[in-house]
């Protein structure tokens, strides 16, 4: 972890707890855990960036990736590619890159990253591929137990004041 300086994460069961709330009207809503925000703000304080990469196009997602600060690129069909993509204008090399997912649109950047991390409640056939798992579930502090993992780990490396 103190090699890192990218952290990519999936926004739908890892910021949320995968469940979509829809009106009569088509409007969507979701739930995220608002400790996340905290958690966030401690890796930009390590110098750490930070981007969410989603499959899915939802204006719902942008609205809270806008509230936390943080670049969001939606409407992914390859997330590994875009992923490399971003890293390379970063001048990140993916082995300075952890992913944080939950399914199996996840496998291949999950493949390919120096810390592959799931949630609790990740999708069965992803679990080998991680080298992390949370305790928390997606939407359910997952994303602030990974922020705290490594502000803990650059504490005790004396990176943090």
């Amino acid at each position: 972890m103190d090699q890192i300086r990218l952290v990519v994460f999936d926004f739908d069961g890892v910021f949320s707890d995968n469940h979509v709330y829809v009106s009569q009207d088509g409007t969507e809503s979701i739930r995220c855990y608002r400790g996340d925000g905290l958690g966030l703000a401690r890796l930009k304080s390590l110098g750490i960036e930070i981007v969410i990469i989603s499959t899915e196009v939802n204006p719902v997602v942008s609205v809270r990736a806008e509230k936390l600060g943080i670049p969001c690129i939606q409407g992914c069909e390859d997330k590994l590619e875009v992923l490399k993509t971003y890293a390379t204008e970063l001048g990140v090399d993916l082995s300075q890159v952890a992913f944080v997912g939950n399914d199996i649109n996840d496998r291949s950047c999950l493949k390919s990253v120096n810390l592959p991390v799931v949630v609790a409640d990740a999708a069965e056939e992803i679990f080998p591929l991680a080298e992390i798992v949370l305790k928390k579930k997606g939407g359910e502090g997952a994303v602030r137990e990974f922020c705290d993992m490594v502000w803990n780990v650059r504490k005790e490396l004396g990176e943090v004041g």
